[in-house]
C-alpha cells in the first residue's frame, strides 16, 4: 500500500469503535450488579435475596466477667407478657411513601418482683423470749426492669418510605428496632405494675420465710411489709 493511499472502509473505523465502546461495558458490567442490588434491597424482584444473600458468621471473642455482685433479693413472681407493638413515624408534609416508617412488632417479655431482703435492719426482726414467736417487717415487693425475650419476638411487618430505604443503604445500624424495643418494654412494665405481681410476691416471700423459720422450732412467724 503507498504512503497517503486512503484506507478501505470499514477497517480502521471499525477500531476506533471498539476503543470507543470500552468505558461504556466497563460501565455497563459495573452498573448491573448494584441495579440488582438496589432491586434486591427495595423487593422488587423476587428471589434476589437468595443470590445476593449474606452469610453469617460469628467472630465474637470470649465474654469478660466484669463484676460480681451478692444478691440479697428473693424473686418471688414473675410475669409473662406479650404485646404488639404498632410504631409509626410520619414526615410533615411528605406522604408516606415518601418519607416515614411502620413498624408491627410482637415483643414477648418478662418482669419480676423481689423483696430486698438485704434491707432488714436489726429492728426488723423481733424474737419473744422462748424463741417460739417471731415478727418480721419487710419492705414491699418491688418489680425488676422488663427484660424482652429475643427468641420469642419478632416483627410481622416493616413499611418504610423511600427515602428511609435509601438511607438504611448508607446507615451503619439500618432499620433500627430500639424505638420499638424500648416501647414493648414500656408497655411491659405498665403492664406489670397493674397486675398483682407485688402482691403474689409477697405472699410466696412470707410462706417461705414461715417455712424456714418453723422449721428452725419458731412456732408462730408473723411477717409485716411496711
Amino acid at each position: 500500500m503507498r504512503d497517503g493511499a486512503a484506507t478501505p472502509p470499514g477497517e480502521r473505523p471499525a477500531r476506533g469503535r471498539i476503543t470507543r465502546r470500552w468505558p461504556v461495558l466497563v460501565a455497563v458490567v459495573l452498573a448491573v450488579p448494584v441495579v440488582l442490588l438496589l432491586l434486591g434491597r427495595f423487593s422488587l424482584t423476587p428471589g434476589l435475596d437468595d443470590l445476593f444473600g449474606e452469610e453469617t458468621r460469628d467472630r465474637s471473642g470470649p465474654a469478660l466477667l466484669k463484676s460480681v455482685q451478692d444478691m440479697h433479693r428473693y424473686e418471688g413472681a414473675a410475669g409473662n407478657f406479650q404485646i404488639v407493638v404498632d410504631l409509626e413515624k410520619d414526615a410533615r408534609l411528605l406522604p408516606d411513601a415518601i418519607r416515614g416508617t411502620r413498624t408491627l412488632y410482637v415483643a414477648s417479655g418478662s418482669v419480676g418482683a423481689y423483696v430486698d431482703l438485704g434491707k432488714i435492719g436489726e429492728g426488723s426482726v423481733t424474737v419473744d423470749e422462748k424463741r417460739t414467736s417471731a415478727t418480721l417487717r419487710l419492705p414491699h415487693a418491688r418489680l425488676e426492669a422488663p427484660a424482652l425475650d429475643p427468641e420469642k419476638s419478632y416483627a410481622v411487618s416493616k413499611q418504610r418510605g423511600l427515602l428511609d430505604r435509601l438511607g438504611d443503604l448508607f446507615s451503619d445500624n439500618p432499620a433500627d428496632e430500639r424505638a420499638v424495643h424500648a416501647l414493648a418494654a414500656k408497655r411491659i412494665g405498665e403492664a406489670a405494675r397493674e397486675s398483682d405481681l407485688t402482691q403474689r410476691a409477697e405472699k410466696n416471700t412470707t410462706a417461705m420465710l414461715e417455712g424456714m423459720l418453723r422449721a428452725l422450732g419458731f412456732q408462730h412467724v408473723t411477717v409485716h411489709y411496711v
